[in-house]
């Protein structure tokens, strides 16, 4: 069995200002601060002698492994990012960073920002611009209907607001 993988779809390339200010600390947190203390604690557990049988050791190493994989990942989508700092000409119609309210056939309604897909937050209401509900509302104006398809079966929502902010 090979360990090839098909390729994943790529993800958006747009972030809000928040989103990259909030990556931007995580990394920093991750390489300044937690990097720097897990090395010491390695290091003091292999001057113990017998690393094989030290568990500090091992799962000191294996917590180096995933800061540094993070640390990559994190480096690598910061520089192919697009901060989006800039409200759209146009906004009677749906686009990156704006706030839709959404009514469903009740008259449940609910608000969420599009975002990009580093900062989706359902349970804040920050909906990835790369989901199906956030590709199927992008490009929609007020009273649009949209139709998705969850294992339920067919819901139906229709826009009810759109509103941008000033401060991105």
């Amino acid at each position: 069995m090979s360990r090839w993988r098909p390729p994943g779809t790529i993800a958006s390339k747009y972030i809000t200002p928040e989103g990259a200010k909030k990556l931007t600390e995580e990394l920093q947190y991750l390489w300044k601060v937690e990097r720097p203390s897990v090395t010491a604690r390695v290091a003091e557990a292999a001057a113990q002698g017998d690393r094989s049988e030290n568990a500090e050791y091992i799962y000191g190493k294996k917590r180096l492994r995933e800061i540094d994989s993070r640390v990559r990942f994190l480096r690598k989508r910061l520089d192919g990012i697009t901060v989006v700092d800039t409200i759209p000409d146009d906004q009677d119609r749906v686009y990156f960073g704006a706030y839709v309210t959404l009514e469903d056939e009740e008259g449940e309604e609910v608000e969420y920002r599009i975002v990009g897909p580093d900062e989706f937050n359902i349970a804040e209401g920050k909906l990835s611009m790369d989901s199906p509900l956030g590709k199927a509302i992008l490009g929609k104006e007020v009273d649009d209907e949209i139709n998705i398809s969850t294992p339920e079966g067919i819901k139906i929502f229709y826009i009810s607001k759109i509103r941008y902010t000033s401060q991105f």
